[in-house]
């Protein structure tokens, strides 16, 4: 039970916190950027404003609100909230705050709310040991992560709560939050006016992340003396940038932002945007994805994307490839780039991949078929029944007309080459060398 003395001390450590736990909002109305998920009408919110939550995960990048959610939560409830960590948690604080709920239940009727932040973290025993008290209502658990939970968190957890997913904050957002920091009493109390410069330096610099803009403003408010309310310091956004010359936009190798750069990446390139390409080869670069897995990335789009179009590309993807392999970082980035740009700006054709598909998907679902006998191996006793295979180079432009395929197949069933570079250069030229042959 909280007294006058936990006040005094919740006040005391409240002057001595980060200003991004100063400013922590205390409503729903006052946490930013996330209409979506508790906008009026939402689920969440009528949960909250009825005091009838159920268990729930909150899903989202890092400043978006999740934690402070949470805490806006604990001051809405009647229910009993109690936070446990899962970084150094173990099975037994989770079990003795299970056991304490029990024991709040039966003895007063009164609802225990679990905060666990960085659920993820939890291994599979941990998470395991909330199932039981979630499933009969002992705990209404609220979870917090950033990483994607039908991933991370156990399916059976998952199956008896909702996921509610936060989005990054945008910059009208993360514009508000730095402009409501620099003005109230809890933040920098109006001591401190923030240049037009400076909040876009600070919005840029944010990369989204609510919590990260507002550590910037307040290590680049601790560079400046501080005025007054009357007559306030200016920060400038020489300020921001040396408090915070590095903006660290989020990507998480192996998770979901891995996959959707990397997907962006190829996708790019697939639509011959060679700056989009370098973008998201930059963004995979500057958080220090493997090169070889980028170059690994490329090598599939030479032939998946490209193929015939311009076979130079799997060669170029292959170099990129020994690059990133044997140079390595810094100086592949170079490599990567060139050899980005070069796939983005070649002609594009999917008919090696479509042909391998079609030609894998007859085999495999069609009938068996034989080798036509004039295309059967001759080392075996009875070979030379098998018909007569006709030499192409002992014919004029090196081509004969003779079947290829099993019966029941014909030529194009499988290949169709696109009307673009080299591919299409070649489907030309061996039809002319063909109606040359048989002319002659």
């Amino acid at each position: 039970m909280d007294t006058l003395f936990t006040e005094i001390e919740n006040e005391e450590r409240l002057k001595v916190a980060p200003l991004a736990v100063r400013m922590r909002p205390r409503s729903l109305d006052e946490l930013v950027g996330q209409q979506a998920a508790v906008g009026e009408g939402s689920w969440l919110r009528t949960a909250i404003d009825n005091d009838s939550l159920s268990s729930v995960i909150l899903f989202g990048p890092a400043g978006t609100g999740k934690t402070s959610l949470a805490h806006i939560i604990a001051e809405r409830t009647e229910s009993e909230f109690v936070e446990v960590s899962a970084i150094g948690g173990t099975v037994a604080d989770l079990r003795r705050e299970i056991d304490a709920a029990q024991q709040r239940l039966l003895a007063s009727g009164r609802t225990t709310i679990l905060f666990v932040d960085e659920i993820h973290r939890f291994n599979r025993s941990q998470q395991d040991a909330l199932l039981h008290a979630v499933e009969n209502r002992l705990v209404v658990l609220v979870g917090a992560t950033t990483e994607n939970p039908f991933f991370e968190v156990n399916s059976a957890l998952i199956s008896r709560s909702r996921v509610v997913e936060l989005h990054g904050l945008s910059d009208d957002d993360i514009a508000e939050l730095v402009g409501r920091a620099a003005a109230d009493e809890r933040g920098l109390g109006g001591r401190y006016v923030i240049a037009d410069d400076a909040r876009e330096a600070l919005v840029m610099l944010s990369g989204g992340d609510g919590r990260a803009s507002l550590t910037t403003l307040e290590l680049a408010a601790g560079m400046v003396e501080p005025g007054t309310p009357e007559a306030p310091a200016t920060i400038t956004e020489a300020t921001v940038r040396a408090a915070n010359p590095h903006r660290a936009l989020p990507y998480d190798k192996n998770k979901d932002m891995h996959y959707d750069v990397i997907s962006a990446f190829i996708k790019s390139m697939r639509g011959s945007d060679p700056d989009a390409a370098v973008y998201w080869l930059a963004r995979m670069i500057d958080g220090g994805e493997d090169p070889k897995f980028i170059a690994r990335r490329m090598y599939i789009a030479a032939s998946e994307d490209i193929g015939n179009a311009d076979p130079n590309a799997l060669l170029v993807a292959a170099a990129a490839f020994r690059a990133a392999e044997v140079i390595g970082y810094p100086e592949c980035r170079i490599n990567l780039a060139q050899a980005a740009i070069y796939l983005a700006l070649a002609p594009k054709s999917n008919a090696a991949e479509a042909a391998i598909d079609a030609a894998l998907q007859e085999v495999r679902h069609g009938p068996a078929r034989n080798v036509p006998d004039h295309l059967r191996d001759r080392h075996r006793p009875g070979s030379e029944d098998y018909g007569t295979y006709k030499y192409p180079h002992a014919y004029p432009g090196g081509w004969v007309d003779q079947r290829y395929l099993p019966e029941g197949l014909d030529r194009g069933c499988f290949y169709q080459p696109s009307e673009r570079g080299w591919e299409a250069y070649r489907v030309d030229a061996a039809a002319r060398d063909r109606a040359d042959a048989t002319n002659e």
